[in-house]
């Protein structure tokens, strides 16, 4: 028998299962959680729309969508933790294994650009119609404005912050990753105030003309990468307190700097089209 064969311990975090089949990677159940809460988040999103129709009870969709948002986040929590975390120091840090998570990142980044792109064609659609197809709120106000800079910003501070470690300035590494989350969570906040001032004050909710679904399905969509980028940085900013980042092992500040990029540019994109250009020629 073979010192592999022989060897079934790989010292994989629960609830991960031996290699199988052998010398292909460690197989897991976190990305299959993953997939699950996020295939439920969608869900959760159409049983709301049936639900206004009286198809399905109100709260279903609703309850839906909430529990597999903690599902989704708990998968990548699972996923991120047992793919960089367990066993960290002894783990490879060679640049090929870096490149191999890199493109990883990229082709999911690819997903997620062709995600945006089906909810932007849409909207698109919509546009070269009779615009505006109902009667609109105010959008470009002082709150979307405040909340494009902060994002703005954010991704300054987390470049800031990823420059520090590869000069192996810690210091600045842990402050420039807790302003980029102070940031984040601050958008956050804004963006569900903003719900709330649209909902409540003039009566603008997702289910107000094909406009509002538009409105609501990339604004929340957006949302949700956000609040997901905000659990990568604090999953990140806890490593970064417990010493596991250095000069030469900074993959997953990489990584998730390259998503939380790509949110920001989404962000901006979504602004001049949505915000800015809904308003023009109403």
């Amino acid at each position: 028998m073979s010192t592999e064969e022989a060897h079934d311990d790989h010292g994989h975090h629960l609830p991960a299962v031996q290699d199988w089949p052998r010398g292909f990677g460690e197989a897991s159940w976190w990305p299959f959680v993953t997939a699950v809460g996020g295939a439920g988040i969608y869900t959760g999103a159409g049983l709301y729309v049936m639900g206004q129709d009286g198809i399905v009870g109100q709260m279903l969709g609703p309850a839906v969508f909430i529990g597999s948002i903690f599902l989704f986040l708990a998968g990548i929590y699972g996923w991120l933790y047992h793919a960089f975390v367990s066993h960290f120091w002894s783990r490879d840090a060679s640049q090929k294994s870096a490149s191999k998570l890199r493109w990883g990142m990229i082709a999911f980044l690819g997903s997620e650009l062709a995600t945006f792109g089906a909810l932007f064609t849409y909207y698109f659609f919509i546009r070269a119609g009779t615009w505006p197809p109902q009667e609109l709120p105010h959008l470009t106000g002082s709150l979307v404005i405040a909340n494009t800079a902060l994002l703005i910003a954010s991704s300054f501070t987390l470049h800031w912050a990823h420059v520090a470690i590869r000069n192996e300035n810690r210091r600045n590494f842990i402050l420039g990753l807790a302003v980029t989350l102070l940031l984040g969570v601050i958008f956050i906040g804004g963006q569900v105030y903003e719900y709330y001032e649209f909902i409540v004050h003039t009566d603008f909710t997702i289910t107000t003309g094909i406009f509002g679904s538009a409105f609501y399905g990339l604004t929340g969509l957006h949302g949700l990468h956000v609040s997901l980028g905000a659990a990568l940085l604090g999953i990140v900013f806890v490593r970064a307190l417990r010493g596991q980042y250095s000069a030469e092992r900074h993959v997953s500040v990489s990584t998730a700097s390259m998503y939380w990029h790509f949110v920001d540019a989404v962000w901006i994109f979504l602004v001049v089209v949505l915000y800015v250009g809904a308003e023009v020629g109403a």
